[in-house]
């Protein structure tokens, strides 16, 4: 094949590529004749519950990725407004969550002498994490979400919520004080300075957190359709606010959150051409690249989870293109990290949403709370000032307690000795590394676990019975001239498979009485470059012996890849083509066995006999 033609077909597959289901940058937006009034109520309900957990859910996310709560209101807003107008799914509500959250906070305790320039890098980081979404929806990245193994995520977040009670025990047992915070950067070493500090426990935090446990499982006992962990957090703080905001004794001095205003809502622009940014890139792309991949993971499992109960058609790359876009709104308005949030998004299916107006209604009832949130502290209200830090840490340990999926952990577990693993080790990675780095350590066990099994390919031995046909031979009877050997290939032979494949056929080649191999291809999948190569090395390895290969039942997929590739020409070296003559035999799908009986009779005229006794490939690890 020439350049030209070789370029020009890489560019018809790259078009064909890009052209099936093409993702839209533009925003989708539907007829407004479309929409009519009792979908507006519908829409407009739903959205308002949305926001009663919206909101508190936002300042407990950046309390957990120890940002100013300023970090995780905006993106909550910004984040649900932008999402919808890009998603292919009208129920997603995106925001910050807590699995991204503590990656966050995991990265800055692993590094912190970055702690300082947070205001300057967040920008950055969320802008690196859009950017990394809209480059893997172009690429269609999210169609290979479904390849990681879901006992990564189940042990990921269990993980995580370890991490995330752990560290909030320190405001909830008044410990923040005593701690040493260059000592907590893991866990084992976070729960040595909580050990060590047992003798520092103040009982006043204590009894604010079991106060405000006890009104939210409460509400979540008698209650349950109400929006549990906002009415707590309004009602602890109310009571337990203002008993420490009007200096009662024994509240009086107690941590509270601060009251962000006007002026803290007005974004700085990210500082892009500074003369350190590609340092600054290098520094945070590692982790822009895990937050991005987990968004999207989040954000597909969300969609998926949903539109199995509705039926509505997901496209889950569109939908990293609207995590993509969500993250460039947060950026630019000065928010955290967003992703697609299952509780938020579920709660909005629930309460009878109806259409992608829902979510954006969201977006703009939070903005406008954070609006009055500002106007509070103009006023000197100081609305969040009300809030105990140790309220909020019990309702994030509460709630963290639901990362514990105790049935999907059981059905890891038990499921195979794979699934064991994977989720083992994730689970131990998330406490014995940075979180951004634990969830690629599940991923690549994960594959490495999936590429042993499918790495394995099946060579079986077979024969012609005294009809002629084709089959599986049984026992280990002997044959007087066992010159010829016909292995049967079943499974992958991708990259993966090449060398096990290559090193059993050459195991087999060892035996002195054979001088042909029918390699019969009829089931095996996925040629790649390196299994092309290792068949290539096996020809010549077999040349130099004074041996024959032969292929038969080899489909058209695997006959293109061999001439694509070049090798076609090696494995018909000695073959007269003028005269007819081949070593390569391809199937018949009205009798699969003739090709093997046409490379049979090959095998017989380079061996100057028209005799058919046959030597059938044996593995004797089976």
């Amino acid at each position: 094949m020439g350049f030209g033609n070789f370029t020009r077909k890489a560019f018809r597959q790259t078009r064909d590529f890009f052209a099936s289901e093409k993702i839209s940058f533009l925003p989708r937006i539907s007829s407004p004749r479309d929409y009519s009034k009792a979908f507006f109520g519908s829409d407009l309900r739903a959205a308002m519950n949305v926001t009663l957990l919206a909101l508190p859910q936002a300042i407990a996310y950046a309390a957990i990725a120890g940002l100013d709560i300023i970090y995780g209101v905006i993106c909550s807003a910004i984040a649900a407004i932008v999402a919808p107008f890009f998603s292919s799914s009208r129920f997603n509500v995106q925001g910050p969550t807590n699995a991204t959250a503590f990656m966050l906070f995991s990265f800055f305790a692993m590094n912190p002498e970055l702690k300082v320039r947070i205001p300057e890098l967040l920008p950055l980081l969320v802008i690196l994490i859009a950017v990394i979404s809209m480059v893997g929806a172009i690429l269609k990245v999210a169609d290979l979400l479904q390849y990681v193994s879901r006992s990564v995520l189940v042990g990921y977040m269990a993980g995580a919520a370890v991490l995330i009670i752990a560290n909030q025990l320190k405001p909830l047992l008044g410990l923040s004080p005593f701690v040493d915070p260059n000592k907590t950067a893991t866990f084992f070493g976070l729960i040595g300075e909580l050990l060590k500090n047992l003798g520092n426990i103040n009982w006043v935090p204590v009894l604010i957190g079991a106060g405000t446990l006890v009104i939210y499982l409460a509400f979540r006992k008698w209650k349950k359709n109400w929006p549990a962990f906002s009415i707590a957090l309004l009602l602890g703080s109310a009571i337990f606010g203002s008993l420490i905001q009007f200096g009662v004794e024994p509240f009086a001095g107690q941590a509270t959150f601060n009251t962000f205003g006007f002026t803290e809502l007005i974004p700085t622009a990210p500082n892009l051409f500074h003369s350190e940014i590609f340092n600054d890139i290098s520094v945070m792309l590692g982790l822009a690249l895990a937050i991005a991949f987990l968004a999207s993971l989040e954000n597909t499992l969300m969609a998926k989870s949903i539109s199995s109960q509705t039926g509505d058609k997901v496209d889950v790359n569109q939908d990293m293109l609207s995590v993509g876009f969500s993250n460039l709104g947060s950026a630019l308005a000065g928010g955290m990290p967003a992703s697609g949030s299952l509780t938020r998004s579920i709660l909005n299916f629930r309460s009878g949403a109806k259409t992608k107006a829902a979510p954006v209604f969201t977006g703009i009832f939070t903005l406008i709370l954070v609006i009055l949130i500002a106007w509070s502290r103009e006023t000197g209200l100081n609305l969040i000032d009300y809030i105990p830090k140790a309220a909020l840490a019990v309702l994030v340990i509460a709630i963290s307690f639901s990362l514990f999926n105790v049935h999907q952990i059981r059905i890891c577990l038990r499921s195979t000795s794979d699934d064991a693993v994977v989720i083992g080790f994730t689970f131990l990675s998330t406490l014995l590394a940075p979180l951004h780095v634990a969830i690629f350590i599940g991923v690549a066990i994960s594959i490495t676990l999936f590429l042993r099994k499918a790495s394995k390919p099946h060579l079986t031995e077979y024969e012609f019975n005294e009809t002629g046909e084709l089959r599986e031979k049984e026992g280990k009877q002997a044959r007087v001239i066992p010159a010829i050997s016909i292995v049967h290939v079943e499974g992958d032979l991708f990259f993966g498979a090449s060398e096990i494949f290559r090193t059993q056929i050459q195991h087999t080649v060892a035996d002195p009485a054979i001088k042909v191999i029918i390699l019969r291809l009829k089931n095996a999948r996925h040629l790649d470059a390196t299994s092309v190569m290792a068949l290539e090395d096996l020809n010549k390895f077999m040349r130099r012996k004074g041996l024959f290969l032969l292929i038969s039942g080899a489909t058209k997929d695997v006959y293109k890849v061999l001439k694509r590739s070049g090798i076609l020409e090696t494995l018909q070296k000695g073959a007269d083509r003028k005269q007819g003559e081949s070593n390569i035999f391809l199937t018949m799908p009205s009798n699969p066995n003739i090709s093997t009986r046409d490379a049979l009779r090959r095998a017989q005229q380079l061996l100057g006999t028209k005799e058919a006794d046959v030597r059938i490939f044996y593995d004797p690890s089976k």
